[in-house]
């Protein structure tokens, strides 16, 4: 079990408080980038589910009324997944970069995450683990270490 670090408020294997803010910033820019490559799938391909969906509602009481629906609920599933991919690369640009706003956009993005299965769930519980406790290390004062261990 992670050992719990009290100055920091973070849990971690070491003790020595969360140290990964670059790799989860890298993960996020990448999972953002993904979450708009699938807005844009869908975006490009409207036709085709269009018409799909138009195949199975030809026999219903009110078909052009549900295919409105379809149609809202469409066009919300792409402006949702596009909006959040640019969250989720902000987020992660931000963590990266070891800005302290970082960690409140990061947590916006996890929770917006969690209902994708499974990459957003892992992503998204992994990182609400890490940030969510009140006493969390400050973002820069961890990159201030790595950099001085770097050198």
């Amino acid at each position: 079990m992670p050992a719990y670090d009290a100055t920091s408020g973070l849990s971690s294997a070491s003790g020595s408080g969360f140290q990964n803010w670059r790799t989860l910033g890298f993960l996020w820019i990448l999972y953002g980038a993904f979450r708009i490559a699938v807005a844009l799938f869908l975006f490009l391909y409207t036709n085709v589910a269009t018409a799909m969906f138009g195949s199975l509602i030809e026999h219903v009481a009110h078909p052009f009324a549900m295919m409105n629906m379809f149609h809202i609920w469409y066009a919300a599933l792409i402006f949702f997944l596009a909006g959040v991919g640019v969250l989720d690369i902000i987020a992660g640009i931000a963590l990266a970069g070891g800005q302290q706003s970082g960690r409140v956009v990061a947590l916006f993005a996890a929770f917006f995450s969690l209902c994708e299965l499974p990459l957003g769930l892992t992503l998204g519980v992994y990182t609400l683990i890490a940030l969510l406790p009140l006493r969390a290390a400050p973002i820069r004062a961890t990159t201030q270490e790595y950099t001085s261990r770097a050198a």
